[in-house]
């Protein structure tokens, strides 16, 4: 789960960018994109995703593959160039065994 935290009522300009550009490279390198939300109550200024993994070398060597790609590399400037992020929290979590979400 990745929370991304923006300046305030900046998170749509990072969200257009990443829809068109993020997003389909994201997809092609990590697979099952579990949920995209952003706040409605709360701190608005904050988009979370959710992706699911194989496992955590899943995860690092996707994420690792992806890293290494141009266009990956491209959109990272662009979103810097932005400079609307004021911060990023990575979480892994794990599901119990009766939640519904696996």
């Amino acid at each position: 789960m990745r929370t991304y935290t923006f300046k305030p009522l900046r998170g749509a300009d990072w969200l257009a960018l990443y829809k068109s550009e993020g997003l389909p490279i994201q997809q092609e390198f990590l697979g099952e994109l579990i949920g995209f939300f952003t706040t409605e109550i709360g701190d608005i200024s904050q988009i979370v995703h959710i992706w699911a993994y194989k496992g955590l070398d899943d995860r690092l060597e996707r994420r690792d593959r992806m890293a290494a790609d141009s266009r990956w590399q491209e959109f990272g400037r662009k979103v810097k160039a932005l400079d609307i992020l004021v911060s990023m929290e990575s979480r892994i979590t794990r599901p119990t065994d009766f939640s519904p979400l696996k």
